[in-house]
């Protein structure tokens, strides 16, 4: 989820009841300890006093990516003294670029690697606070994938995020739910489910299949950015609340936009709208629609304006005739 989940993301979408924690976007590692400002631009929650979390008081977590074991544990004290109240370790991300040079699923490869990675934080940061990891279901195929999971288990991961897809998959359907399944029952610390939950099917779908009781979300929740809050009521209540309509997600993303556009040019603001518009459209008909009409829109007023039209046929004309 880089480049999508930042503070501003993160603050939007707990505000209604339904995360339990949130992860960061990674902080990359390669061979040095980073420097505080690093830090602080990834997790500006950690500027808080007390534990990190959202404004709505949505625990933080600060991930870590990268495959150098010094480098991991030297950057996993300067979080720890910076305020980091967990750490998580990204070993699933499937960017080309990001496994070029040897981060995210590539170290899948190896599980004596993960391990290594994994411990090394681990030590690093003793008992002060917890380490956690997030991996896929191997590199090119799955026989990796239960030594992977063991490989963080034994080196002191307190809990386990699997992706049920292996990094040559990407994101293409289905996830294999059953596989995180295989891997819980081998485990003893708790594994969390992640990957093709869109909806509140998917969610029990999700948890039958992997017998997991937690799961988490990611392109699902900038799909649907009241998700976790229907899936909470749903948990509580057993009643199932109506899909989020169009106007909930317009206004999320007009504020989206008008706090970010305290500190970013609005070029960039623009840029950040239509990544989000673009991750609704794949669930969404009326998102589907305003993205085409709006997508080669530059000017981030007329984008907010065609956002905020009463119908995605106004939306269009706005965009012919911008």
């Amino acid at each position: 989820m880089e480049g999508v989940i930042d503070a501003v993301t993160r603050d939007l979408l707990t505000r209604p009841p339904g995360f339990d924690w949130v992860v960061t976007e990674f902080v990359r590692v390669v061979d040095a300890r980073l420097p505080p400002r690093v830090f602080h631009k990834h997790c500006p929650e950690l500027h808080a006093s007390g534990v990190p979390a959202t404004p709505s008081g949505v625990p933080v977590t600060l991930q870590l990516l990268g495959s150098d074991p010094e480098a991991l544990a030297a950057n996993a004290l300067q979080a720890l003294r910076l305020g980091a109240t967990g750490l998580d370790l990204n070993f699933g991300c499937p960017a080309k670029m990001v496994n070029r040079h040897d981060g995210g699923a590539s170290l899948l490869r190896d599980p004596r690697r993960v391990h290594a990675a994994v411990e090394a934080v681990h030590l690093a940061v003793g008992d002060e606070i917890p380490v956690t990891a997030k991996i896929r279901l191997g590199f090119a195929d799955r026989r990796q994938a239960l030594a992977c999971a063991l490989a963080t288990q034994d080196a002191g991961a307190q809990r386990l995020v699997v992706h049920g897809r292996t990094r040559d998959e990407g994101y293409r359907p289905p996830a294999h739910w059953e596989w995180i399944g295989r891997i819980r029952q081998r485990l003893s610390i708790p594994v969390v489910a992640n990957g093709d939950i869109w909806s509140l099917e998917d969610y029990w779908k999700a948890r039958t299949l992997s017998g997991c009781r937690d799961v988490m979300l990611g392109r699902g929740a900038l799909a649907d950015p009241r998700l976790a809050a229907r899936i909470r009521h749903w948990q509580a209540t057993g009643e199932r609340l109506p899909e989020t309509p169009w106007a909930v997600r317009a206004e999320i993303l007009a504020e989206f936009a008008a706090m970010q556009r305290s500190t970013l040019p609005d070029r960039v603001v623009t840029s950040l709208l239509k990544q989000w518009l673009n991750h609704m459209r794949q669930r969404d008909k009326e998102a589907a629609w305003r993205f085409q009409a709006l997508k080669r829109i530059t000017d981030l007023d007329t984008l907010l304006d065609g956002l905020a039209s009463a119908s995605a046929g106004v939306t269009a004309a706005t965009a012919l005739t911008a």
